[in-house]
């Protein structure tokens, strides 16, 4: 399974993979900048989505379809999901969230500011700024989102501390609360506590599920 992006100089079929649910809506998601969409972290979210009766879309930015390791520009990742949404909506009828782990949330996010229309938005790991570069925010268009955000973080995610600078830029938001994983890393991997990534992924679908259905 895949969809065609337009990009500037050509079009790229990139791959996704969809999960059916039994009708409380699609979640659609995007992975991080440093795998794809078979990590098993995001295999165990899905799949988890859809035990509880949601359809999923996972896919892979045109980056990786092309062997890149690092993300292209931000614009081909926005038109991305731009396609990723239009693609789920011809799946199925219902209501559409976009998630993203890191990189692919916050990219879900500037679609969304430029225009890109979905029930919400839900971040796994958003990437406040670079681990120790806190003057380095990627937030400025955060506040003129107006569909509900749901961010779920670990408290020690190196990506958004200080906290409290993280806590004042979600309370700009319209719409935003914050999961806190307690002792969670930018993974959500917990020191002391080994766990496979498929089950990471999927203790935080319960989360989702809750934000989706309020």
């Amino acid at each position: 399974m895949g969809f065609d992006v337009e990009l500037p100089q050509s079009t790229v079929t990139v791959s996704a993979a969809w999960g059916d649910g039994d009708g409380r809506g699609t979640i659609v998601v995007a992975h991080g900048a440093g795998a794809g969409m078979e990590h098993p972290f995001l295999v165990g979210f899905t799949d988890a989505l859809n035990a509880v009766g949601f359809s999923t879309m996972r896919f892979n930015f045109p980056y990786r379809e092309q062997g890149r390791r690092m993300p292209g520009p931000a614009a081909h990742a926005t038109v991305t999901w731009r396609a990723a949404v239009a693609h789920a909506r011809e799946m199925s009828a219902g209501p559409i969230w976009a998630t993203g782990k890191s990189y692919g949330g916050r990219m879900a996010s500037m679609a969304v500011a430029e225009g890109l229309d979905v029930d919400g938005l839900i971040y796994l790991g958003y990437p406040l700024h670079p681990p120790g570069q806190p003057e380095k925010l990627r937030a400025e268009h955060l506040p003129s989102i107006a569909a509900p955000q749901l961010f779920i973080e670990g408290t020690n995610d190196p990506f958004v501390q200080p906290i409290a600078q993280f806590e004042q830029v979600v309370a700009t938001c319209q719409d935003a609360r914050i999961a806190w994983i307690e002792g969670g890393g930018h993974s959500f991997e917990v020191k002391g506590r080994k766990r496979p990534a498929d089950e990471i992924g999927a203790s935080l679908a319960p989360l989702v599920a809750e934000f989706a259905t309020r």
